[in-house]
Formats: C-alpha cells, structure tokens, sequence
C-alpha cells in the first residue's frame, strides 16, 4: 500500500460536520492508493478504521478453507464501511479486497467515535446508512431463487444505489468480470446477461463501463 495526500478525501457526511469536525477528519483520515487484488482489511483482525473507497472498486468477501469464495457485496466510490463492527468493538467478520487499482481512506476508530459523541447529523447519517444496507442483505436471500440474468441486474443495481454509493451517480468504471465475482457467476455468463440487460433497454455496457438508464427496472428485472 502506497499512502497519498494528493487525493482529497470527499464524502457526502462531510458536509454535516462542523467545521472543527471537518478539520480534524482531514488531518487523522488516511488515504492510500493500493493496487488491484490488495487484501485492504483481513477476516478476524481488530477493526482499527472506518473504511472508505474514493476511487476504483473493492469487493466484501469471504473465504472458506477449501478455497470457496463468496462475495457479499462491491463497494464503488463513495462507499463506506464497516461502523457496525466499531460500534461492537469486534472483529471484521470479512476480508475487503480491491478488484482493481482502487484509493481508499481510514478514519481511526479514536476519531469515528469522537464524531458519535459530538455529531448528531453524524449519527443520522450512520442510521440511515445501516438500515440501507439492512434492507441491501435482507433482499439478497431472494437472490438465489432468481436466474443468472436477474442476479446480474440486482448485483449491478446494487452498486447505484444513492444512499449507499452517492458518489456513484449514473455510470461505473467495472469491466464484466468484476460483475462476475459479485454476482457469483463466470465472466462469459455475466456478459450474457449484461447484453440481455441492454437489450432490454436498462442499461448501456461500454468499455470497462456501465451506464445505467432505469435502475428501477434493474431491481425489478426476472423478479
């Protein structure tokens, strides 16, 4: 991992700090650039960070001792992560790997639970953003009664989500093995689907690009 200042950290919940607030996240956070198939965060070790992805693509995995992998969810730019297990004051209960050259940014657990104790629209802003990912987790146990074609359209609309990933907005920098490792199917099946999903008119598969033009029917696609 390559630490860097030159990326400025940029985050939707800044703009509800004070600018006290502000300035002490931008001298404690850390960003660092890392290279594509990084481990950012190890399964079982201390949660030291709040974690953020600026830019790229990480993926929340994890792995059994037979070497069978299965992906959660991927985290685009904007995403944050991991404030349940600081709250629990636990371990990480999952690995997150950069699926290409991605930066990402620490907030120190000291400086997250400061911002607990002084930041109200903070606290709104976690409570929001824990119920979105509820609801993200809950839905996915309706994933495995779907095909192919309708994982993919889930999988992909999952990583639009405004709440979650507002920094995402209509188009996505991922290439269709990427979407393969989430949405647990080969490179060639989620280019099917991606192509089966474009015909329909919900999306538009670019090079190492995805512009979505009806995220709503993506969630309501083979469902």
């Amino acid at each position: 991992m390559q630490s860097t200042q030159v990326f400025p950290l940029a985050a939707d919940w800044l703009d509800l700090l004070t600018a006290e607030q502000q300035k002490r996240v931008r001298q404690d956070v850390l960003i660092e650039q890392v290279a594509a198939g990084t481990v950012v965060e190890r399964k079982g070790e201390p949660v030291q960070s709040w974690l953020g992805v600026l830019d790229g693509l990480a993926k929340v995995s994890v792995g059994t001792a037979d070497g069978r992998l299965v992906s959660f969810t991927g985290i685009p730019p904007g995403g944050w992560l991991g404030e349940g297990s600081l709250l629990k004051r636990e371990k990480r209960k999952y690995d997150v790997v950069a699926l290409r050259e991605s930066v990402v940014a620490r907030m120190p657990a000291a400086t997250f639970n400061w911002l607990l104790d002084t930041s109200i629209p903070f606290n709104r802003y976690l409570l929001v953003q824990m119920n979105e990912r509820l609801s993200q987790f809950i839905g996915r146990s309706e994933y495995r009664l779907l095909d192919p074609d309708a994982r993919v359209a889930r999988h992909v609309a999952e990583l639009f989500n405004p709440l979650l990933y507002p920094g995402t907005g209509s188009r996505l920098a991922i290439n269709q093995e990427e979407i393969g490792y989430l949405a647990g199917v080969s490179r060639q099946r989620a280019n099917q689907a991606l192509h089966r999903l474009e015909a329909a008119g919900l999306l538009t598969v670019g090079y190492g690009a995805i512009q979505v033009n009806d995220l709503d029917g993506l969630r309501r696609f083979g469902g």
